[in-house]
């Protein structure tokens, strides 16, 4: 079964740090892209970051810029997003998705097919 798996969410104060996984399974990562989204409540999906698996490339949008990582563990088949100096305005359900890695670090939704089921970030103090 071709899954995305993620986890790692959860109620952290402004400032502080998390870091969420997106696990595959039934299917590698290698040669794909990996996109993080996120969506608050009332307001639009954001794609948040991406990585293209087969060439390294990365992309972040502005808003997180400086503060958050997106890697790879190859032998873990897993993909991460370190969440760094936190705002109340990060709070969203994350997503992560996949797709064919020939459009680049894209977190365009329509190039990206298999999505996982989404985990809660919550900033609050």
């Amino acid at each position: 079964q071709v899954q995305l798996v993620e986890s790692g969410g959860g109620l952290v104060q402004p400032g502080g740090s998390l870091r969420l996984s997106c696990a595959a399974s039934g299917f590698t990562l290698d040669y794909r892209t990996i996109g993080w989204f996120r969506q608050a409540p009332g307001k639009e999906r954001e794609g948040v970051s991406s990585i293209n698996a087969r060439d390294g490339s990365t992309y972040y949008a502005d808003s997180v810029k400086g503060r958050f990582t997106i890697t790879r563990d190859r032998a873990k088949n897993t993909v991460y997003l370190q969440m760094n100096q936190l705002k109340p305005e990060d709070t969203a359900v994350y997503y992560c998705a996949a797709g064919p890695s020939a459009f680049g670090a894209t977190v365009d939704p329509k190039l990206l097919h298999t999505w996982g089921q989404g985990t809660q970030v919550t900033v609050s103090s």
